[in-house]
């Protein structure tokens, strides 16, 4: 298999669970491409480790057993499950999980709103679909190269910099990514195994903070919260809700 058919199969691995199927459940196609797929190096588990629990599931919010997404920031979901119908969103899937270049399909990821609207665990409704999958990616990716686990870094960088398949998340202001590689930039270790450490991993970047805390109320609120919240999916999804709720508000 091709580097870049690896990459493609990484991305539509949890795909299926946009139709709330675990995998055992779950269909084996979705826009007519091939879903629900096996992803190499463990980067599965490992991504599924720094955002969940280990051990046997269990349901943490009562009476929310979906894979809608609950937001962070809000706590509520991003659709209705009583209107939101997949059907009105086939062409966004497509152009979504069809595309042929890898390259291409890591930068439809990270801008996608549609994946965002699920979790990756009906057990963890906080988490993200959308993360959870650019974070497999991203170990992939490393893996790929010959790193590993406790050779990775979260890095900070400028948001038109480009790493194709680290990058696990992007804006118009900030960029971060994972990598083994050495680096001048700010950055912290992501530690010997993986677990649920986004808030620690945060408060132990280098160099020039990330986030204006000195004179930005919503840097200041958006910094403060990111150093509590351990799962990295969840993390991720809020900054790009957050994001969101600011733009709204200017």
């Amino acid at each position: 298999m091709s580097s870049d058919e690896q990459m493609l199969q990484t991305y539509r691995h949890d795909a299926h669970k946009v139709r709330g199927r675990s995998h055992d459940a779950g269909a084996r196609k979705l826009a007519g491409v091939r879903v629900n797929l096996d992803v190499p190096y463990n980067a599965d588990a490992d991504a599924a480790a720094l955002s969940r629990p280990s051990g046997k599931p269990e349901q943490t919010v009562e009476n929310h057993d979906t894979h809608y997404r609950l937001s962070l920031l809000s706590g509520g979901t991003q659709y209705d499950p009583d209107t939101f119908a997949l059907r009105h969103y086939e062409d966004e899937l497509h152009d979504l999980l069809a595309v042929s270049d890898a390259a291409t399909m890591h930068r439809r990821w990270l801008e996608t709103p549609l994946m965002s609207a699920f979790n990756e665990s009906t057990y963890h409704p906080y988490t993200s679909l959308k993360y959870h999958t650019l974070l497999v990616a991203a170990l992939v990716a490393n893996y790929r190269d010959g790193y590993n686990f406790d050779d990775l870094q979260l890095v900070v960088d400028h948001p038109d910099s480009r790493h194709p398949h680290r990058t696990i998340y992007r804006d118009n202001r900030l960029l971060l990514y994972l990598t083994g590689a050495e680096t001048d930039k700010a950055r912290a270790s992501l530690g010997s195994r993986p677990w649920r450490s986004f808030a620690s991993t945060w408060n132990r970047l280098s160099g020039q903070p990330p986030l204006n805390t000195d004179s930005d109320r919503f840097d200041m609120f958006l910094d403060a919260n990111l150093r509590r919240v351990q799962s990295w999916s969840t993390a991720l999804q809020y900054i790009e809700d957050f994001n969101r709720f600011r733009r709204e508000r200017q």
